[in-house]
């Protein structure tokens, strides 16, 4: 009889908790997506492409995506790096270092993007000594990679770390009594495992950075056609009353940004089963 005991859980079941979710989801995220489209929606075709393809708008896409996409590969390589070495080595200041990390998580975005301008500006305790070399940072496109960079690195060093603690050193060692050198190890024991959990990263470091705006708008400059963010003009939308207009390009950031996670994601899919 035991085995056709009943098992309660502490949750309750299945129609109840799903309609729960369905509720809070449809609270959080789909009401207001929805009326995202809905306002979208009040435009004509003629209109909405006026609004979403003009040159204006077509740069700060580029602005946006470009330096978003590289940021989050800039931080997939060195937050591999950086969670590598908080989990394999021992060192003084350890917990100093891995409590750093995540300082862009409690940091607010406008202190952050105040900062970032101060220190790498003209006069600033790195900046000058870039601009030394002809290398300009704040209130450039490299400004945003900067800042876009330093709030997307938490993202991929917390999803990466837990799986380096779980792996096993008897698997690298088992691999060097086998004939393979160091990067043979990482490339073909190591990394096989790791990579959904830096494909994770990786697209919440990009998603982070694509809605980015305190941080940016420091250390970006602004300048239509050459630094100018899209969640910028949105805000620069809305404020000249605009609503139409700013829900429409939001429409599209929302849409691309939508297929490049699900690309992400099918790419995160893939590398399991590689894994395994």
């Amino acid at each position: 009889m035991s085995r056709f005991r009943k098992t309660h859980s502490v949750l309750p079941g299945f129609g109840p908790a799903l309609g729960y979710t369905i509720f809070y989801l449809s609270i959080i995220v789909l009401i207001p997506l929805s009326a995202l489209v809905f306002k979208s929606a009040t435009l004509t075709w003629p209109q909405f492409l006026a609004a979403v393809a003009s040159p204006r708008v077509v740069a700060s896409y580029r602005v946006t995506f470009g330096a978003a996409l590289l940021a989050a590969g800039i931080n997939a390589l060195f937050g591999v790096l950086v969670a590598w070495v908080l989990v394999r080595y021992r060192f003084a200041g350890k917990r100093l270092f891995d409590a750093l990390v995540d300082l862009p998580f409690a940091l607010p975005t406008a202190v952050a993007g105040i900062t970032l301008a101060t220190v790498y500006s003209n006069n600033g305790w790195i900046g000058r000594h870039l601009e030394a070399h002809g290398i300009k940072v704040a209130f450039t496109p490299l400004g945003i990679l900067v800042a876009m960079t330093f709030i997307g690195l938490p993202f991929v060093v917390r999803t990466v770390q837990p799986v380096l603690e779980e792996l096993d050193a008897e698997i690298e060692e088992a691999a060097a009594c086998l004939g393979a050198n160091r990067f043979q190890t990482f490339w073909r024991v190591l990394f096989p495992t790791m990579l959904p959990a830096v494909l994770t990263g990786f697209a919440l470091a990009f998603a982070r950075a694509v809605g980015e705006y305190g941080s940016v708008i420091f250390i970006a400059g602004n300048m239509p056609m050459v630094s100018e963010i899209t969640p910028l003009l949105i805000i620069t939308k809305l404020e000249q009353y605009d609503y139409a207009g700013a829900t429409a390009i939001a429409s599209v950031m929302l849409v691309v940004s939508f297929f490049l996670l699900l690309t992400i994601n099918l790419l995160q899919k893939w590398s399991r089963r590689f894994a395994e």
